[in-house]
């Protein structure tokens, strides 16, 4: 995510800032507590709870300030209510490979393969742009295997 153009649904840019809601109270305080706990137990050059806890900060640190800069640098789209295209924010159902898949077409920030949600800047997600229904089309897989594409249904 080295790029600083961030595309993002409403709907993803509200769980960022739940998630960043989270780290910045409860999360924090839980890392802190466990530092504390674990400066009781003397030592900290050979302390591995005191280790383990300053690396989670670390982490969330980093975490906070990744979010931080995403929402500041995102620009929020939402799917055109009356659109016949595939655009970000769009729910498509596709024929690919065979398969019948539920895609929904998101910025790089909050996309989720497990979930569905697939981002525009994709082999898959950037074929699906501007595809209307009963488009086909093919996308090239991280393997060099091209993968056919067909738009059965598009959902905003």
């Amino acid at each position: 995510m080295a790029d600083s153009n961030y595309i993002l649904t409403p709907e993803g840019r509200q769980k960022l800032e739940e998630e960043l809601h989270f780290l910045e109270t409860e999360k924090r305080a839980e890392i802190g507590e466990r530092i504390r706990v674990a400066r009781e137990f003397g030592d900290i050059s050979e302390n591995s709870e005191y280790d383990d806890a300053k690396n989670e900060q670390a982490m969330m640190e980093g975490r906070i300030a990744e979010i931080n800069h995403i929402l500041s640098e995102a620009t929020v789209v939402k799917a055109p209510k009356r659109s016949s295209k595939v655009n970000v924010g769009s729910t498509v159902t596709v024929n690919m490979g065979g398969k019948e898949r539920v895609l929904t077409i998101v910025g790089g920030a909050e996309s989720d393969v497990a979930a569905g949600k697939v981002s525009n800047e994709s082999p898959v997600g950037a074929a699906l742009l501007g595809c209307k229904k009963g488009d086909k089309t093919t996308a090239i897989g991280p393997t060099g295997r091209e993968i056919p594409l067909e738009v059965l249904k598009i959902e905003h």
